[in-house]
């Protein structure tokens, strides 16, 4: 399901977001709220995701109602194959009744342009597979898995009309957007393992919450672990996130004890090469380890032999 790093990457979020409110504005409960907040939005995109896979599949019919309207339609105008339309995996997504929630919820179903599902459609008909699949008269579940998965991989995820709907539509897409392949991929798997109102397990969720309350509270004990580390850095001149991402390592390795140290650091390293400066990921790299070091020394550091 929603990855470690994809929660880390939220809590960063909403611990910048809160950084750059007025202090006034920040009332108990604004916290979680905004984390809450940025985990919806990764249910929304995966919800949408499914949804634009099954209009453009569904679009077979719109466009045989199309042709065989035109004054002079001719004689492959008025047989269009719409086999896809009556996808039975399409169907099972859609009778769930956590998607339908979704749907209705975020208002997901008037997000789709008509324009861009036409070209989407008609990609998805140029292809080989599409005209094997609809050569086949039989439904051979594998098959009609098949197909939508094709639609995913092969039409949105290479169109770039698509990605920068995408985009336009959701703040949080190009920070989801590579855990989505996987999710989508999961997903078609087994189906049976999702719940659409909880994409992130309760372990996982309170995890997410339990880091973001941790940073804030622990904030100036970090920091006087942190800035000693920072030898000729002006700590206000560090860029914020390098600092957040800092702090929340530091958190981890004082308060996260089933957090092996090494997935700690090599996450931090990551994050700050993906969202902040090119020199980042070894600037910080260098600060936690000193700070792993003193801690270690202070014999604060209690890890278990647990792995996440």
């Amino acid at each position: 399901m929603i990855s470690r790093r994809n929660i880390r990457v939220k809590v960063m979020q909403t611990l910048y977001a809160l950084d750059t409110m007025e202090q006034s504005s920040i009332k108990p409960g604004t916290a979680t709220s905004l984390l809450n907040d940025k985990l919806e939005q990764t249910r929304q995109i995966f919800s949408y995701l499914l949804y634009s896979i099954i209009r453009v599949a569904q679009y077979a019919e719109t466009d045989a109602q199309a042709r065989s309207n035109k004054h002079l339609p001719s004689q492959a105008d008025l047989n269009v194959n719409t086999k896809i339309a009556g996808n039975e995996f399409l169907y099972q997504i859609l009778q769930d009744n956590g998607f339908q929630i979704n749907l209705e919820q975020w208002k997901l179903k008037y997000l789709p342009d008509n324009e861009l599902l036409r070209k989407l459609y008609n990609e998805l008909v140029a292809t080989d597979t599409y005209q094997t699949y609809i050569a086949d008269e039989t439904r051979a579940r594998s098959s009609e898995k098949h197909i939508l998965e094709f639609i995913y991989s092969s039409i949105l995820a290479k169109s770039e009309a698509f990605l920068q709907h995408m985009e336009d539509n959701f703040t949080s897409w190009d920070d989801d957007a590579d855990m989505m392949h996987l999710l989508i991929g999961n997903y078609f798997n087994k189906p049976q393992l999702f719940n659409f109102l909880q994409l992130i397990s309760k372990e996982k969720l309170d995890y997410a919450r339990e880091l973001l309350l941790t940073v804030i509270d622990k904030k100036e004990y970090c920091l006087e672990l942190i800035k000693p580390k920072l030898q000729n850095w002006d700590s206000e001149r560090i860029a914020t996130v390098d600092m957040l991402l800092m702090e929340m390592g530091v958190c981890e390795f004082l308060y996260f004890p089933t957090i092996p140290i090494k997935v700690t650091i090599n996450e931090y390293i990551d994050l700050a090469k993906a969202y902040s400066t090119p020199q980042s990921g070894q600037f910080i790299n260098g600060i936690l380890d000193n700070v792993l070091k003193e801690l270690e020394n202070q014999n604060l550091i209690q890890k278990t032999d647990r792995k996440k």
